[in-house]
């Protein structure tokens, strides 16, 4: 089984990395495979043609489950996350779980995920079980600002893991 986490943040290291990885390792109950932290790739990620950017595609695409994260902007995701997923062919990029989570500053903003980033990561062949994950930015760090979430979908995640091994 191989899990990753994608992160949009335009500040590399950010609470939203901590964020997904803290998520992701949860849900498996262990190390991830891959860790996609979109702000350090810079300018390649507007290269179509960057052989790191199209292999780190590749990798994402092929795994089992991603946690793909972003800090909420104008209630949707960012652009430097668009264009990472506008690299995955419709319907056919995405072959696992996807899991969408977004921080931000408040609650106003709560069904971003399940607006903006859920509709994309099943047109591009994600499974996504459950409903995005909204995360006030404030509680990142909090494991409680999760639980509830994790009670929900994690028992769905796992049938599903098992199911495609």
């Amino acid at each position: 089984m191989t899990t990753a986490v994608v992160v949009g943040n335009p500040k590399s290291a950010s609470r939203t990395l901590r964020a997904a990885t803290y998520l992701a390792s949860e849900l498996v109950g262990g190390e991830l495979d891959l860790t996609v932290d979109l702000a350090t790739l810079g300018a390649a990620i507007l290269d179509w043609g960057d052989e790191q950017v199209n292999d780190l595609v590749t990798q994402v695409g092929a795994a089992d489950l991603v946690v793909f994260a972003s800090p909420t902007y104008k209630a949707a995701y960012t652009g430097l996350l668009k264009l990472f997923l506008d690299r995955f062919a419709g319907g056919t990029g995405l072959s696992g779980i996807a899991i969408p989570l977004m921080l931000g500053g408040s609650p106003a903003h709560a069904l971003a995920p399940e607006l903006t980033l859920r509709p994309v990561l099943t047109e591009i062949g994600g499974t996504v079980p459950g409903r995005g994950l909204y995360v006030v930015d404030a509680a990142y760090d909090n494991p409680a600002a999760y639980a509830e979430w994790l009670t929900a979908t994690k028992p769905l995640v796992s049938t599903l893991l098992k199911a495609g091994s």
